[in-house]
């Protein structure tokens, strides 16, 4: 039994050192803090531990895990909003302003938005989902030299852009 939990922790270890950082810029998305999204990210993986030998199909982790994001993000919520109560007094401290934040996320939008849908992929894929050029390769069914053409085309596209 000792070889079979030693596999399990060492897949499960493997996991979270390849896509980890993907899955924290998953958990920053929805948290828009990254101390708040690196704790929902170790209690996801934590979830995903716990559940790792009923997890059958080994290309659904990054499903279940972001699952497990967003649940335990709205269970924190609902934890939260029970803890605010209306109040006649304003903060002593000022509350932060993410408008800068929103503002170039809508940017990146629109910019990503004028790119023909090949290249927003592959920008996308590279990028966001932090893939190797390979792995973009067999996602998107081209060879790794057009993915690199790809990417570095659609780079020029958006520095001309903005």
């Amino acid at each position: 039994m000792v070889g079979v939990n030693a596999t399990r922790h060492e897949e499960f270890r493997e996991y979270v050192v390849e896509r980890g950082p993907v899955l924290l810029r998953a958990a920053t998305q929805l948290t828009s803090d990254r101390a708040e999204a690196e704790d929902l990210l170790q209690a996801a993986l934590a979830k995903t531990y716990l559940a790792w030998d009923r997890i059958e199909d080994r290309s659904a982790l990054d499903g279940y895990v972001r699952r497990a994001m967003v649940n335990t993000q709205i269970s924190w919520w609902r934890r939260r909003k029970l803890d605010v109560y209306p109040t006649d007094q304003l903060p002593e401290r000022p509350v932060e302003d993410h408008t800068d934040r929103s503002e170039m996320r809508d940017a990146l939008g629109r910019a990503l938005s004028r790119l023909p849908e090949r290249q927003r992929l592959a920008v996308m894929l590279r990028y966001y989902e932090d893939m190797s050029e390979r792995e973009i390769a067999e996602v998107l069914g081209v060879s790794v030299g057009t993915v690199k053409s790809t990417v570095s085309r659609a780079m020029s596209r958006l520095r001309e852009l903005y």
